[in-house]
């Protein structure tokens, strides 16, 4: 620690702020809040401290430390999110690509509000609605709001085409700050009444005839009718679709009273496409009456997906997807705070409760600041039973969704593939991009249910078809290397037979099939073996490469942590000393971790069905007479192997396919062992 870092730790206050952390060139690495500065920055450096390896990590790059009092915590809050979205600094959970989420605005300034697309939030007196994660979606929104309530869409000055407001007497709380809002008021009231003369257009758009308009600029419509749209449209977007169908109903009733046949027509049909529209969509429906906002978390690598659920009035309204980075090492509490108050400083309006996954740091803190954005109470409420439960696990299940639909995304991506294969080829000397890589992987417990899979990608994308899946014959207990071994062995051995050759014919099924493979399928030479596991693994397969007499490049890969340093995965390259690191936001490591993590979930898969597969058969096995139909009538009645113990004789006899005599035999093999289970049974 340098001699101005002591410095400024010796010299920091007692007093809420936010403390900046830079690295020797003067980048922005960390940004924080604090109650109390010297409190929370002393912690980072004292002696023997307890941090987290992304801590560690950053502590190892600081070169200067800076800070900035304020006079609350709440202060130092939005300071800090201020500064997190201004310098992304690197060690920050922060929102990806924030400043470009798009909103729709209901421009209530304008006469004759228009309704379209914005990139960015003001406290300007107009309504807006988002933050959306998806631009193409939006627009589709508007579009099917135009066609629902009709609404203009140009972009003519409106004053001339209907009489001014009069100026209210007071601005409210929306309207306040809104100076173009007023400055119009005030020139329309200065307006005598009887000195105004109307600016229409001489004719109707072509919205008017495809019934998108209800063309005010002629006078085909009152202000009084336009804003009533307006105001179904802001119900409708605020959720509170109940509202838009009675004010629609009243409406129409009114038009037909009153003889407007036309109109009350028109009325009916939109009030038919409102409810043609909420038919279509899944509403889910809360006891609360409050409207809720429901968060949730799914985190893999340095990625995270948050998803959030609005609901109004106790339905559903939308729901919306953001990627964060910067996550790796940070904890769940952490990311979650650091979404509230990216979120919410960007979002046009607070719920009166938040019910999120897990417990944000700083949780009353970050209350506090809600409902001061709110102007009213917030509850910011962690869930532990109850339907609330309930809704935070569904979120939570479609935040995982999410996320692996993101990764899908990436892999479906042709040019960040073909750039990832071409990092590869220049990171591992290879003499082209990897056309076919294999990666295999060994899933057991203590030794039991040991399986191998290996999973294959052609041009950066999985070939499913090809995925394999051993059982590990020759190894007992817990034997990575040797396990790996036997996979590989047995996987390119068959390349050296015919497709006739059944020597070596084991039962090797692909993933979605489950029927025996031809010998044939593995002729196919990979461009590169990825092996789960570090130099030993490495070492134990390329000596049964050797054996083989087979030449392909291989790598191990393996997570590392490093202390000070963190967390990293390390390459192992045959005949390099050293593992190599590729960037964290290499596109060949992305590719290479998304390779590893779909060998582990094959082999996850496949180890639990064995499992499973031999927790239900085992003591039937060794039955005499009860072949496998019988065990599969058996365990479909009873379910368990402890049920069928518990049994008597005549309830066995009452399975399709028994026989007395065959249910004595399994009393007696069986019902001997009740209270003796076989471990693992259920």
């Amino acid at each position: 620690m340098n001699e101005q870092m002591q410095a400024t730790l010796a010299n920091l206050p007692h007093k809420p702020g936010i403390y900046i952390y830079k690295d020797a060139q003067g980048t922005i690495l960390y940004v924080g809040k604090a109650t109390s500065l010297h409190s929370r920055v002393h912690q980072y450096f004292q002696a023997g401290a307890d941090l987290s390896p992304k801590n560690r990590a950053l502590v190892s790059h600081i070169e200067s430390i800076e800070y900035i009092v304020v006079g609350s915590a709440i202060e130092a809050l939005i300071l800090e999110n201020e500064y997190i979205k201004r310098h992304q600094p690197k060690y920050n959970v922060r929102l990806r690509d924030d400043k470009n989420y798009p909103y729709i605005k209901v421009a209530l300034t304008e006469n004759f509000p228009r309704v379209y697309r914005v990139r960015s939030f003001r406290q300007d007196g107009n309504r807006y609605f988002g933050p959306y994660t998806n631009a193409g979606a939006v627009d589709a929104t508007l579009d099917l709001l135009n066609k629902i309530f009709p609404f203009r869409t140009c972009r003519y000055d409106a004053a001339g085409w209907a009489p001014p407001h009069p100026l209210p007497p007071a601005p409210s709380a929306m309207e306040r700050g809104s100076e173009r809002r007023g400055a119009v008021q005030r020139a329309q009231a200065a307006i005598p009444p009887g000195e105004w003369k109307p600016k229409l257009l001489p004719r109707p758009c072509t919205q008017y005839f495809i019934h998108r308009c209800v063309a005010p600029c002629v006078a085909k419509a009152s202000r009084e009718e336009y804003d009533a749209i307006i105001k179904q449209v802001i119900l409708f977007l605020e959720g509170k679709h109940e509202a838009v169908l009675d004010d629609l109903r009243v409406a129409m009733a009114a038009a037909a009273e009153n003889l407007e046949f036309e109109r009350a027509a028109a009325l009916r049909d939109r009030l038919d496409a409102v409810e043609q529209l909420l038919a279509k969509q899944k509403i889910i429906n809360t006891t609360s009456t409050t409207d809720q906002d429901v968060i949730a978390l799914a985190s893999e690598d340095d990625e995270t997906c948050a998803q959030i659920f609005f609901f109004r009035g106790g339905k559903l309204a939308g729901r919306e997807t953001f990627n964060l980075k910067g996550t790796r090492e940070a904890s769940a509490g952490e990311i979650m705070a650091s979404f509230l108050q990216q979120f919410y400083s960007q979002a046009p309006a607070v719920p009166g409760e938040v019910l999120t996954q897990h417990e944000p740091d700083d949780a009353a803190d970050l209350q506090a600041w809600l409902r001061e954005r709110r102007g009213g109470a917030v509850a910011l409420t962690t869930p532990r039973r109850g339907d609330k439960v309930r809704l935070v696990e569904m979120v939570a299940q479609n935040a995982k969704e999410a996320l692996e639909m993101e990764r899908i995304r990436w892999l479906s991506d042709t040019q960040k593939t073909a750039l990832a294969l071409q990092e590869l080829q220049e990171a591992l000397n290879l003499a082209a991009p990897p056309h076919r890589i294999e990666c295999y992987d060994i899933s057991n417990i203590q030794g039991t249910a040991n399986v191998g899979a290996m999973v294959v990608f052609e041009n950066g994308k999985p070939k499913n078809s090809d995925y394999r899946r051993f059982k590990i014959k020759t190894v007992e207990g817990a034997n990575d290397y040797a396990s790996h071994q036997e996979m590989l062995r047995r996987r390119f051995k068959r390349m050296a037979h015919t497709p006739d050759d059944t020597t070596l014919a084991e039962i090797i099924t692909s993933e979605t099939g489950g029927e025996a493979v031809p010998a044939d399928s593995f002729q196919a030479m990979p461009d590169l073996l990825i092996i789960d596991g570090g130099r030993g693994h490495l070492n134990a397969d390329l000596a049964v490469l050797d054996d083989l007499d087979i030449h392909i490049p291989i790598i191990g890969v393996a997570k590392e942590d490093h202390g000070a340093i963190g967390e990293h995965e390390e390459i192992y390259q045959p005949e390099q000393p050293d593992p190599l690191v590729l960037p964290r936001g290499s596109q060949g490591l992305y590719l290479i971790q998304r390779i590893r993590d779909e060998a582990h979930r094959f082999a996850i898969t496949y180890h639990r069905q064995v499992r499973s597969t031999k927790t239900f058969t085992s003591l039937l096995d060794e039955v005499p007479g009860i072949g496998p139909k019988r065990k599969k009538a058996l365990i479909q009645h009873f379910g368990s192997v402890r049920a069928i113990a518990a049994a008597s004789i005549d309830e066995l006899v009452a399975v399709a396919g028994m026989t007395r005599d065959a249910a004595a035999k399994v009393k007696e093999y069986i019902g001997a062992k009740e209270s003796k289970p076989t471990e693992g049974e259920i």
